[in-house]
């Protein structure tokens, strides 16, 4: 598969890092992996304070690309900061399976935004672009289609299905299971990210997922 942004999105500042990793392996749940999860919790539970949320500039940076766009940062927050808040609330990490909580991980890490996406089920080539309305997405959990707006920005296969719209909510189609081998992955900033953090967090994500669940690199793109 090949990955492209469009000149739209670019000027909005979107940017990020997005790689394939193969050979993977989901199939089980380490205990490394549950002794990594409970050293996280602790070191959140020091970090993700009362008021985070409104004081850290990544995650302002997601809120101010929703005003760019015109969506309500209440309606479709972004994913790391429904993670935080989720956290905040009930003091949890969510358990999904091995790669998605890796994913999550760094997410909460970084406040960066996280996902994945099983390449098996990818049509063609992903492009991040402004919606025109036309697209078909199926939100994870669901099995209906939302209708789109145009002038979202949105991940999409060469189906014109949308794989993730914003960095709020990822599809149904492509989600990540037990059977899931290779991953396409995204992790997304705004302005107020840098290239060099977004390549910190690709680095992370390689290292705790070769770490629990093996693999190796295929394609990468810094964009």
């Amino acid at each position: 598969m090949r990955f492209q942004i469009t000149e739209g999105v670019r000027r909005l500042g979107v940017h990020g890092a997005f790689a394939v990793l193969t050979g993977l392996d989901n199939t089980c749940y380490p205990a490394a992996l549950e002794a990594f999860r409970d050293a996280l919790d602790a070191r959140l539970r020091c970090e993700l304070v009362p008021g985070f949320i409104d004081g850290d500039p990544v995650l302002q940076g997601f809120r101010d690309l929703h005003d760019a766009v015109r969506r309500s940062n209440k309606r479709f927050p972004s994913s790391a900061e429904a993670l935080v808040s989720l956290y905040q609330r009930k003091g949890l990490v969510p358990r999904i399976n091995a790669l998605v909580d890796i994913y999550n991980a760094v997410s909460l890490e970084t406040r960066l935004s996280l996902g994945a996406h099983d390449v098996a089920k990818l049509d063609g080539d992903v492009t991040l672009k402004l919606a025109d309305g036309s697209e078909r997405f199926v939100p994870l959990g669901t099995s209906d289609p939302e209708p789109m707006h145009p002038g979202e920005y949105v991940y999409a296969d060469d189906s014109n299905e949308v794989i993730c719209r914003l960095e709020h909510r990822q599809c149904e189609k492509t989600k990540v299971t037990a059977a899931t081998t290779a991953c396409f992955y995204i992790i997304q900033g705004s302005r107020a990210t840098s290239d060099q953090v977004v390549r910190a967090a690709l680095a992370r994500l390689e290292d705790l997922t070769r770490r629990f669940c093996g693999g190796g690199q295929g394609e990468v793109w810094i964009a």
